[in-house]
Formats: structure tokens, C-alpha cells, sequence
């Protein structure tokens, strides 16, 4: 018996293979924390110095929120 308010669906997160998301989560990190060409990176660096932070931080930033600030 499920308690009130709930549906009778399944679960919200049903895991199949939980090494196929790790693989997947692992890929999609590498991808977004590849090293950019040299120009865009002096730019984030520069950027990020204006904004004081690190350039690490400000890629987070850009990466979390999907643009610049």
C-alpha cells in the first residue's frame, strides 16, 4: 500500500546501469572542462581577474549559469 499522494508510478529515478550514467557523467565533464583555444582563455582569464575570481570559478560560472557575466 503507498501512502497519500502518491500516483502509483514508478520511481522519479530509475537507474538501468548505474556504470552507463557514470560513463555518460564522466564524458559529459570531460567535454565541458576541455582546454579552449588560447584566445578564449585569455579572455576568461581576463574577465575573470575584472570580476575577481579565479579562472576556474569563472568557468564554473559559465558552465553552471550558460553565459558570461
Amino acid at each position: 500500500m503507498t501512502g497519500i499522494g502518491h500516483n502509483g508510478g514508478p520511481p522519479l529515478d530509475p537507474e538501468p546501469d548505474p556504470s552507463w550514467n557514470a560513463w555518460c557523467w564522466r564524458r559529459a565533464q570531460r567535454r565541458a572542462w576541455k582546454t579552449p583555444p588560447r584566445e578564449i582563455a585569455l579572455r576568461r582569464l581576463a574577465r575573470a581577474e575584472a570580476n575577481g575570481m579565479t579562472y576556474r570559478e569563472y568557468t564554473l560560472e559559465i558552465l553552471e549559469r550558460g553565459r558570461h557575466r
